[in-house]
């Protein structure tokens, strides 16, 4: 039987009342939230207007506002901040927190204010740009070839010191302009997730931009939004009246004696004043999954979600100084230079040993041959001009810049698919992901929620438990929870539903859902009656009433059934004054998976990619969609990770092995990452709520979903402006190709290294030969000419995640330098034949010898980037007119410098003293350089099909240490417990078994 006997024509009791008359009590929703009229006015208007639609842009809102500009000749100085303020450490006077409720802030006192506090947000400071472009000069690799500069200013090779400044500029001016063009790019997308904020100012609402609050500013705190700075509550948003009050309790406060800093304990014992006003999720900060409660004259702290009501607060501290602003600075010190800087380091560091052993044999070999220390000047054979010759080419000047901008650049590609890299090191990360732990709503499924046909009981009529539903639902219709909004909305279906909203209700109280509960309440009156309405889990809204058994085994079988058919269902009752609950029935509510999820997941997998899903839903419903999506239905409850009694190996097994988990809290996120992490897995994490902030952060690569809050998009390496699980599989394989270029350059430039090390060094002890410096520094140049296009060339990406690999790096890149080194000797030796060898009508074998190693290394990149792409048309590009440079040398006999004899003595009719060579000798050297590559490029394939090589370095993924996981599992359940004796005056500390949840809740 229906819960109220009620008329569609006169109203709810069969008397009409006016839609906004006096009777009416007053509501906890702002009666001028919307445009005109009332709460359920506005409601049923809402439902009747709404059309479909994308979501606009919140950097579409209004223009970028730029900071205050500064002269040109100001380059120290900060944008809108006065020189010297430390925004961080600044106090807000007293005399700025005294704002007047209605009025706000004037316009004309704001920029004031902003000078001396700063904007209100947590970006790094803004880098100076000329500090910026220094500290591409900086770095052990860029040490040795400024020491290099010296040593030749110091030797008078004034040719070699301009190019080797030239190739330092070159390298930091491309590095700098090529980091900042994707920076540029990243941060125009960044606007697209600007947290905004509706403030009171002359007099008057406005919606501005988050980072233009001052201290002092009113601003409207309300559920669904994000706390925007530091705030301190100052009355309900309906009730403006109580702002007497709470400046009466200020003034109270300030007659106080200052008390210590209560501990995060001790707040619970404060003495709150009046009601709650608002409700804040501090789960990001304090760990407490449940809402908190605040009240007049409470701090409600940057970044936290607004769970419930509607108050006014005022700005006490801007984001630098605010509670986690002081927190971020406490770390920001602190540079992570992640695995990436690292491994750059290793290298350099090694190569950097090498080229000290190489000096040290072509020393050896000059004593032998009586060569004095830098005479003669005009040549190359002395020993300072071997260590000059030595430093350009075994210490890769290009290297940390090129794999830097690769990175930055690869950023920009990322951008491009709407991937917002917040940190350059994430790719590397992203790269490397063998387990991605995505949630379901959004990303799994395409997010669009919507009710089926519902369960209704017995003589209830389905027009009062839709309008029920939609009362215990929030009614705040800016920011409504997708489950809210989608209850809202049916009632489209359901005209005589509306109808009922229509009959005079008022909101007296509204309780959000928790996880606790499991179940929205509100409470409601109309006509003189109050109505307690409930909505939420079937279980939870079942325990609410007292029905029969046989009522109570059919709404659970109805449960079970909508589960296995993929259904969230909803449970919906209602209690009329203090009557026994009523259960009206139950909502299905299906959200279906995306289209091309199911095809994304079987490609994840074929990239070694394990997804495994993790959804809030009960298990049926998660086991029905594993099924849709071909995902594994090794579903469990995530309650067994807890309360399932395992522990050690076995829990860790259970994650490992899982297809995913249901009934899913934020802490049981943080625990699944931490336990895959555990077993050697490189672990994403999407999100989307304050409460993943932990998860996001605690995994390798925290991925923020489209739509995704304002402190999970803080917590994130990477943010996605674009739905779905495509996205985020597009992404892994960008970052695999990034990857993919900076090792391809790396194994490059590590072999060019060891190639003329070998060569040269060998030369000079054998022959006491060497090619001149000054063509050294300029194969230097061109070396670094033709990769800069490496950054933008057209990559393949692994079909398993990536690592460095770097034994299998140094044995191939050394692999190939020997072969060049003996490439380059069969060449120089076939010089000494009576027949010329190599060497046509006439020529130079100083520039034969440039030809050859500028020509062999060029097309080394070739065969290191991997056969399975076309170059790209820049490196193709940039590699030949490189090599048209290098061939004009040789023609032209460009600073190839007097001849001198070898050891044993080349013929001398084949020596040129002007050094011009003939066409075809240089035509006979391409042919050679091209044969020389095809080999190589063999060898190098081969290489790379030797199991053991292909997988030498790489580290074993799911490694387990049975002893430790369980030695660790017993110590967690051990506790130290302090008893003391107080007749003997005695306390003593012993071991425990400490006590379950369950123990500790009562």
């Amino acid at each position: 039987m229906s819960i109220i006997e009620f008329d569609l024509e006169n109203g709810l009791g069969g008397e009409k009342k006016d839609g906004a008359g006096s009777q009416r009590g007053h509501s906890i929703y702002d009666q001028n939230q919307f445009d005109t009229g009332d709460e359920y006015q506005n409601l049923v208007r809402y439902i009747s207007n709404y059309r479909e639609g994308r979501r606009k842009s919140v950097a579409s809102i209004s223009p970028d506002d730029d900071a205050v500009k500064k002269p040109w000749w100001k380059f120290w100085a900060k944008k809108g901040v006065a020189p010297g303020m430390d925004q961080s450490s600044f106090e807000v006077p007293d005399d700025w927190l005294t704002t007047e409720l209605q009025q706000g802030l004037r316009s004309s006192e704001v920029e004031g204010r902003r000078k001396r506090s700063g904007w209100n947000e947590l970006t790094t400071e803004k880098e100076n740009m000329f500090l910026k472009f220094l500290s591409y000069f900086t770095g052990p690799i860029l040490y040795v070839m400024e020491i290099a500069v010296l040593l030749a200013a110091g030797l008078r090779d004034w040719i070699d010191f301009g190019v080797i400044i030239a190739i330092l500029l070159l390298n930091a001016g491309v590095g700098w302009y090529q980091e900042k063009q994707a920076a540029d790019v990243v941060a125009s997308l960044k606007g697209d997730i600007a947290l905004r904020a509706t403030v009171v100012r002359d007099g008057t609402e406005q919606d501005i931009k988050a980072r233009e609050l001052v201290p002092g500013d009113i601003v409207i705190i309300e559920e669904g939004q994000v706390v925007p700075a530091d705030a301190r509550l100052i009355c309900a948003y309906d009730q403006p009246e109580a702002f007497e009050e709470y400046k009466q309790l200020m003034a109270e406060e300030e007659g106080e004696e200052p008390k210590e800093k209560k501990s995060d304990e001790d707040e619970e014992e404060d003495i709150h004043h009046g009601v709650s006003l608002v409700a804040t999720d501090q789960s990001a900060i304090t760990g407490e999954s449940l809402a908190v409660d605040k009240y007049m004259g409470d701090t409600c702290y940057y970044t936290t979600g607004c769970k419930r009501g509607k108050a006014y607060g005022i700005v006490i501290a801007n984001a630098r100084a605010s509670f986690v602003g002081r927190t971020a600075t406490l770390v920001q010190g602190a540079k992570d230079q992640g695995h990436f800087k690292a491994i750059m380091n290793s290298i350099g560091t090694a190569l950097l040993v090498v080229v000290v052993l190489w000096i040290l044999i072509s020393w050896i070999g000059a004593f032998f041959h009586n060569l004095d220390i830098a005479t003669p000047e005009d040549s190359s054979n002395n020993l300072l001009h071997y260590v000059l010759i030595l430093l350009i080419v075994g210490v890769p000047v290009g290297l940390p810049v090129v794999t830097t901008t690769t990175l930055a650049v690869g950023a920009a590609y990322l951008a491009k698919e709407k991937a917002i890299v917040q940190k350059l090191t994430a790719i590397e990360s992203l790269a490397g992901v063998d387990v991605l732990c995505s949630d379901k709503t959004g990303t799994l499924t395409a997010n669009q929620l919507s009710i089926r046909e519902p369960f209704v009981s017995e003589d209830v009529d389905v027009n009062w438990m839709m309008a029920v539903a939609a009362l215990a639902s929030s009614h705040n219709i800016k920011s409504l929870d997708p489950i809210d909004k989608v209850t809202i909305l049916t009632l489209k279906r359901y005209p005589k539903a509306r109808e009922i909203l229509e009959q005079g209700w008022k909101t007296e109280k509204y309780t959000p859902f928790d996880p606790v509960s499991k179940r929205i309440t509100s409470v409601c009156t109309c006509d003189g009656v109050r109505y307690t309405c409930a909505k939420g889990a079937p279980k939870a809204i079942l325990n609410l009433s007292n029905c029969s058994e046989e009522v109570a085994a059919l709404f659970r079988s109805k449960a079970a059934e909508f589960a296995r058919r993929g259904f969230r269902s909803l449970g919906v009752a209602v209690q009329k004054n203090d009557e026994p609950w009523d259960l009206l029935g139950m909502l299905s509510m299906f959200d279906p998976p995306r289209e091309d999820t199911a095809q994304t997941i079987a490609e994840a997998q074929i990239l070694g990619l394990q997804v495994k899903m993790l959804t809030g839903d009960a298990i049926a419903i998660a086991k029905e969609t594993c099924k849709m999506l071909a995902l594994g239905t090794k579903v469990y409850n995530s309650d067994r990770l807890i309360h399932g009694g395992l522990s050690g190996t076995t829990q860790h097994d259970l994650v490992e092995r899982a297809d995913g988990f249901a009934e899913v809290f934020p802490e049981h996120k943080y625990q699944v990452v931490e336990m895959i992490q555990q077993r050697g897995h490189l672990t994403a994490m999407t999100g989307d709520g304050v409460n993943d902030a932990p998860s996001l952060k605690k995994s390798d690569c925290g991925i923020a979903v489209e739509g995704a809050s304002e402190a999970a998009q803080a917590a994130a390496d990477i943010v996605f402006l674009a739905p779905g699980l495509s996205t985020i599989v597009s992404a892994i394989k960008i970052a695999r190709q990034i990857f993919q270029r900076m090792k391809a350059y790396i194994q490059y430039r590590i072999a060019l290294c060891f190639h003329l090390e070998i060569y040269l060094v060998t030369s000079m002890v054998i022959i006491n030969e060497t090619v001149r410096v000054d063509l050294i520094v300029f194969l230097a140049l061109f070396a670094d000419l033709a990769t800069i296009a490496v950054a933008y060339d057209n990559a393949h990406y692994e079909q398993r995640p990536v690592e460095w690999q770097l034994p299998k790096i140094w044995i191939i890149s050394v692999m190939l330098g020997i072969l060049l080194a003996i490439a380059t000797w069969i060449l120089r030796g076939s010089l000494f034949l009576p027949s010329g060898g190599f060497l046509q009508n006439f020529g130079n074998i100083q520039e034969i010898l440039f030809l050859e190693i500028s020509l062999t290394e060029n097309w080394l990149i070739f065969v290191t980037r991997g056969g399975q792409t076309y170059p790209s048309l820049q490196l193709v590009g940039a590699i030949f007119g490189v090599d048209v440079l290098a061939t004009l040398f040789c023609i032209f006999g460009w600073l190839s410098g007097p001849s001198y004899q070898t050891t044993p003595p080349t013929p001398e009719r084949f020596i040129n003293n002007n050094g011009h060579t003939s066409v075809v000798t240089v035509v006979v050297v391409w042919c050679y350089s091209i044969g020389v590559t095809i080999v190589i490029a063999i060898v190098y394939y081969l290489m790379n099909k030797i199991a053991w090589l292909d997988n030498l370095g790489r580290k074993k993924r799911s490694r387990q240490d049975t002893s430790m996981e369980n030695i660790l599992a017993h110590l967690s359940k051990v506790a130290i417990e302090h008893e003391r004796d107080e007749a003997k005056g005695i306390s003593r500390f012993h071991l425990a078994s400490r006590a379950t949840e369950a123990e500790m809740d009562e």
